[in-house]
């Protein structure tokens, strides 16, 4: 018996986005990934490096769009990005992937679907299954205020871009560590460079938290928002700066600033690493969804 569902492929993330737009803002807190990423890949051209950037839509027997995807990882082994489906909208996905001649040893996104999604291709290849990294996406509820501390949140300047760029890929380091990782598991942190930085200081989403005398202590950033929705992240204090509240008081005023100006502040935590988890659920997180990455090998 054949798939009910049929698989659109297209390269151009403008397109994408013309098709797909009505169906990412249904549910724009689980379409954060995709309708940023389609954003800004429309804007600026797909990650240097990649071998194949596509965006794709599942649509079923009357056409409606039942699942979407994306590969724009700038990182190996450039995993697609699922978003929520049904088993069998992601089965024909998978298929019709691999119809196209797609190589694919990685696999992220939404669970159920991520993880029916890369069986599916493990079976179809000869191959297995792994979990490299299990996320969870929060959605702030009512603001719970952290303790006080002293100092205030400013946006990085340009002069300090380096600075944010070098805490970002220690970020990425200093995660590995508190989960318990050997370094270099998250290896997308390698990809982030400085025209990222200056990127991001040009939408006005990197701040430093900063001392009475105007020090940075601590970096949080944040996507632009997308259908009313704006993903705070990467969030980072140097080790010698930690335990001070620095973390709580940025997070907390960002997501003030966001809910203020309308909008629905969300985040990504590690599920390996408790003491993020503690502390965006104190400042009133709750948890919406959880998303994989998975290895193929």
């Amino acid at each position: 018996m054949g798939s009910t569902h049929d698989v659109w492929f297209t390269e151009d993330a403008g397109t994408f986005l013309d098709r797909a737009g009505e169906y990412l803002a249904a549910d724009p807190v689980v379409g954060t990934v995709l309708s940023t990423m389609a954003r800004r890949t429309a804007e600026h051209g797909p990650p240097a490096g990649m071998p194949d950037c596509w965006f794709a839509l599942v649509t079923g027997a009357a056409g409606e769009i039942v699942g979407a995807a994306m590969r724009t990882a700038p990182f190996e082994p450039w995993p697609p990005y699922l978003m929520g489906m049904e088993d069998g909208a992601a089965v024909a996905l998978a298929d019709a992937a691999l119809a196209r001649g797609i190589a694919i040893d990685g696999t992220n996104g939404l669970r159920p679907a991520t993880d029916v999604f890369s069986a599916r291709v493990a079976e179809r290849t000869g191959r297995q299954t792994r979990v490299h990294l299990h996320h969870r996406l929060f959605e702030l509820g009512t603001l719970v205020p952290p303790r006080p501390v002293r100092g205030r949140l400013r946006e990085v300047r340009s002069e300090e871009a380096r600075l944010a760029l070098a805490w970002i890929h220690q970020f990425f380091r200093d995660a590995d560590e508190q989960a318990g990782r050997e370094a270099g598991h998250l290896n997308e942190g390698a990809s982030f460079g400085i025209g990222d930085v200056l990127r991001k200081l040009d939408e006005g989403v990197l701040w430093f938290w900063v001392d009475d005398e105007d020090r940075p202590v601590h970096l949080t950033g944040a996507n632009p928002p997308a259908y009313g929705v704006t993903r705070i992240g990467p969030v980072y204090t140097p080790k010698d700066e930690r335990g001070r509240g620095w973390a709580g008081a940025a997070v907390a005023e960002v997501s003030r600033r966001i809910q203020a100006d309308g909008g629905r502040a969300i985040l990504f935590t590690d599920q390996a690493n408790p003491t993020s988890n503690a502390l965006y659920q104190g400042l009133g997180y709750e948890p919406v969804v959880d998303t994989v990455q998975l290895d193929i090998f």
